[in-house]
């Protein structure tokens, strides 16, 4: 239901490729052949040191029974980036320097660059992963729940890459679930501790609602079931009222009630502050990943 409506019109015929065949690589890959918007006669190539990797996104795209578009998997990165419109650069960061010392000769300085490589700057981009000098780089950061088209992205985009280029790309991800346009570069650390590292914490908190669920007597599949669609339903009446979170929360908690007593609980063990320093660690963390040798991996 959040997903954006997918734009009437295609993009026109592209090459997209992928460097990278993990988690998001595959999700993000997935989604954009499943919306439609991609021209016919259209191709997604992705490029992944492992063979079993690319069996597997395989068959996920053979299962779509999609004929319009093409699909092929390579275990060499410059044979990925050949002819492609657009690149998706999907690696963890420790693998980005040899990435780069591999492909930096390689592109034309035409294609758009599109990396959701954590802490790794657009200046860095621009200038080690290619020797081209006005090459349009994007920057994005997407999270996992892309797997089911409710993902949370923000993109932000780099000194060359003009605006019809950042439209192209961001109604390209638009089918993904929500996209916002963060203008300010060091703020994409932020992003990643709240929206990148976010889903992990709310699991925790289903996860521990459903033990408390357990061990009040609910079975297991009850109480992991009612967890999660309580997550999602709180996560709903804030998208959908436009209330602040604390008003929805004055309305369930009625005086002396049950709700009152569980939140004094999460004050005294200082709920709100485990959060907050969750996102704030994450975020940092995700600057440490920019400094290269910096910090241990």
């Amino acid at each position: 239901e959040f997903r954006h409506s997918i734009m009437s019109q295609r993009l026109p015929k592209l090459r997209i490729g992928f460097i990278g065949g993990g988690q998001m690589a595959t999700a993000l890959s997935l989604g954009i052949i499943k919306s439609g918007i991609l021209g016919n006669g259209s191709s997604v190539i992705i490029s992944d040191p492992y063979q079993s990797q690319l069996t597997k996104i395989t068959q996920s795209f053979n299962a779509l029974n999609i004929n319009n578009i093409s699909f092929e998997t390579t275990t060499n990165n410059t044979q990925c980036i050949r002819n492609c419109d657009v690149i998706f650069l999907a690696v963890k960061p420790q693998y980005l320097p040899g990435v780069m010392k591999e492909l930096n000769t390689s592109f034309t300085g035409k294609e758009i660059i599109v990396s959701m490589v954590t802490g790794t700057t657009l200046n860095v981009l621009q200038t080690q992963l290619t020797n081209k000098p006005n090459q349009p780089v994007i920057r994005i950061m997407p999270n996992t729940p892309a797997l089911v088209g409710c993902a949370a992205i923000s993109i932000t985009k780099g000194d060359y890459a003009t605006k019809e280029q950042l439209k192209m790309v961001q109604s390209l991800l638009d089918p993904m679930g929500v996209v916002k346009k963060v203008d300010r570069e060091y703020l994409i650390d932020a992003v990643t501790g709240l929206s990148g590292s976010g889903p992990a914490f709310v699991f925790m908190m289903i996860e521990a609602m459903a033990d408390g669920g357990v061990k009040a007597g609910l079975s297991r599949q009850v109480a992991l079931q009612l967890a999660a669609q309580t997550v999602l339903g709180a996560a709903t009446m804030v998208l959908k009222t436009g209330k602040h979170p604390g008003q929805l929360k004055d309305a369930v908690a009625s005086p002396a009630g049950t709700t009152i007593a569980g939140i004094k609980q999460l004050e005294k063990n200082k709920f709100r502050y485990a959060v907050m320093s969750a996102v704030e660690s994450a975020a940092k963390r995700a600057t440490e990943l920019g400094k290269p040798k910096k910090s241990k991996l």
